[in-house]
């Protein structure tokens, strides 16, 4: 089997990932709605999908059609980062259990989360993206991609994190207020 056909095995498991993503997503945001959920950010997530969708083509499209050289050591170390953001990905959707999905749906009277990954971090989720989005189109030496995606993402998380921030911030706000 060639690189070629071997990275596009792998961008196929990302892509079946991201389908099992959407599938829990889904399910948590029926059940986020059905406890009073609040949806904002509505307007940037289209975007997100169709970044998030070019990625996985344009990975695919930039290597059967520029082909570039595997370089082993990028290929080996480009693997490794995307095998971590997927665990690291996962362990952001069992941490938040029900409250994790792609949108942005804020349930009223739950505590933020401050276990997991959200120890440390109060965006893990976005990390594993980030690695993943260049580390992905870089096993097979796809920069062109790497980079697009790296940049647009980018923008894209300045938008989505303050909507984030935004809606959890009122959120406890209105818990304290609640408090007292």
């Amino acid at each position: 089997m060639t690189s070629v056909v071997l990275f596009s095995v792998l961008v196929a498991a990302v892509g079946l990932e991201r389908v099992a993503e959407l599938v829990v997503s889904r399910r948590n945001a029926a059940w986020s709605m059905a406890r009073g959920g609040v949806e904002t950010g509505r307007r940037h997530y289209r975007v997100m999908v169709v970044l998030h969708t070019g990625l996985l083509v344009g990975a695919l499209v930039e290597v059967w059609i520029r082909h570039p050289t595997l370089l082993p050591l990028l290929a080996a170390s480009m693997f490794v980062l995307v095998l971590a953001s997927q665990g690291l990905r996962w362990w952001c959707i069992s941490t938040l259990g029900p409250r994790w999905n792609t949108r942005v749906i804020v349930v009223p009277g739950l505590p933020l989360v401050g276990s997991g990954p959200y120890r440390w971090l109060r965006h893990p989720n976005y990390v594993a993206v980030a690695v993943e989005g260049l580390a992905l189109p870089l096993v097979h030496s796809a920069w062109i991609t790497a980079a697009v995606f790296t940049v647009l993402n980018a923008v894209l998380l300045a938008v989505r994190i303050r909507v984030e921030d935004t809606a959890l911030d009122a959120a406890a706000q209105r818990q304290r207020e609640a408090a007292r």
